[in-house]
């Protein structure tokens, strides 16, 4: 187990029921990366990832 996965089974756990939109989901990664900038390029990388999933599923 990836030491990332203790936070995303919390985030299944916490907020699992919740429907969330794109628009939320982009506006909670500009204030992460405006609060912790140096992920900037994580962020990014995560972002594009989800915006495209069925490019290349080596990315």
């Amino acid at each position: 187990m990836y030491f990332t996965d203790r936070g995303i089974e919390e985030l299944a756990n916490r907020r699992g029921e919740e429907s969330v939109s794109f628009e939320w989901l982009a506006d909670a990664l500009r204030t992460f990366v405006d609060l912790h900038p140096q992920f900037e390029d994580a962020v990014e990388q995560l972002a594009t990832w989800l915006a495209r999933p069925d490019d290349d599923p080596d990315l």
